[in-house]
C-alpha cells in the first residue's frame, strides 16, 4: 500500500499508515484505489463553492420535478 499526498508517494506498511494518515496523506492500494482518506484533509475552497452552487441547482431541479409530479 502507498501513502500520497500532492505529488509525494512513499510505500507503507500497516504500522506507519496511521502516522502518514495524521500527516494527511490519503492511503492507496497496489492497484490505485482509496483505501482510507487522511481525517486532517482539506478541501480548497473553490472545490467547495463550486459543490455548493451545484447542490443548489440541483436542488431546485428536484423541487421543480417533484411539484411538476404532484399535479
Amino acid at each position: 500500500m502507498k501513502a500520497i499526498k500532492g505529488n509525494k508517494v512513499y510505500t507503507v506498511n500497516e504500522t506507519s499508515k496511521k502516522s502518514y494518515l495524521s500527516q494527511g496523506y490519503d492511503i492507496i492500494d497496489d492497484s490505485g484505489d482509496i483505501i482510507e482518506h487522511s481525517p486532517v484533509s482539506t478541501v480548497p475552497y473553490s472545490e467547495y463553492a463550486k459543490v455548493i452552487a451545484e447542490n443548489e441547482v440541483l436542488q431546485s431541479q428536484l423541487a421543480a420535478a417533484s411539484s411538476s409530479r404532484k399535479k
